[in-house]
């Protein structure tokens, strides 16, 4: 019910009611993200698709790469175009160098210069290290390393100053909490120390560069559900599983103008396991 000096307000100016209406759909489109452009490797699925389609909400141009999946990856994107966004997928397995490399040159080409990369890319193989093969620690290595590595520096040659550099770590690579995760953890533990390393390099261009570590997500890879869920779950002061939402949200809050003082920053969303 409106007080009487509202009443007043809206009746003596009539058109004052469409008026606002008006402004408020104008504001709307204002997003804090408008005129960005952002590359999410590993966005056609779980927390990546998440992450590329708050992007694009928040206003970013979004341009993601995939390794196998262009089904799941062309998902994403027609997701995005229908809520009005700008989206493109790319085949870039992250382990493959000049595969990555084209696929950065590819998002400079359609969208123009980086302001958000988002390297979340990444693959873990649970099993106890003393039966891990060579041929699966390198391909943590390659995917989770060397990957991140290799991705940063080529999008650093196109990204403008004032940009935004986001890892997507692991609550694993600060505390290890669970058995079966050991090359993971140190590849994530890397990521870690990269993250704070280059901060200190790139403030002069005022990018940012910050790690956010999830703790146990409810993803495909990683369901809330089964054996491996149990005692994750129990590490949690929360006693559950994440959403993938709640890593989009740091990381659109990292990706935009609210956090231009925070940079080599390990941001951890995981439940309070790491307490």
């Amino acid at each position: 019910m409106h007080s009487s000096s509202e009443w007043l307000v809206f009746h003596k100016v009539p058109n004052l009611v469409p008026l606002i209406g008006h402004q408020k759909a104008k504001e709307k489109k204002v997003t804090k993200l408008n005129k960005k452009v952002a590359l999410v490797t590993g966005g056609s699925r779980g927390i990546g698709a998440a992450i590329a389609k708050r992007l694009a909400a928040d206003g970013a141009s979004v341009a993601i790469t995939y390794a196998k999946d262009a089904n799941a990856a062309s998902a994403v994107v027609e997701a995005i175009e229908r809520d009005g966004g700008r989206a493109i997928a790319i085949q870039a397995d992250a382990a493959n160098v000049e595969a990555v490399k084209g696929a950065v040159e590819k998002v400079f080409a359609t969208f123009g210069p980086l302001d958000v990369l988002v390297n979340n890319a990444g693959t873990a193989i649970p099993k106890a290290f003393e039966e891990t093969t060579l041929e699966e620690m390198d391909r943590v290595i390659d995917i989770n390393v060397r990957g991140v590595f290799v991705t940063t520096q080529a999008a650093l040659k196109h990204m403008n100053d004032g940009g935004r550099i986001i890892m997507i770590g692991s609550a694993v690579g600060e505390r290890v909490q669970v058995p079966g995760l050991v090359p993971y953890s140190a590849t994530k533990g890397a990521v870690k120390i990269f993250t704070q390393a280059l901060s200190r390099e790139l403030g002069s261009r005022n990018i940012t560069v910050n790690n956010v570590q999830p703790g146990p997500i409810d993803t495909d890879l990683n369901p809330a559900a089964g054996d491996w869920a149990v005692p994750q779950k129990a590490a949690t002061a929360l006693n559950r599983y994440g959403r993938v939402d709640d890593i989009a949200s740091m990381v659109a809050f990292v990706a935009g103008p609210e956090s231009s003082y925070i940079t080599g920053a390990n941001l951890t969303v995981d439940g309070g396991m790491n307490a």
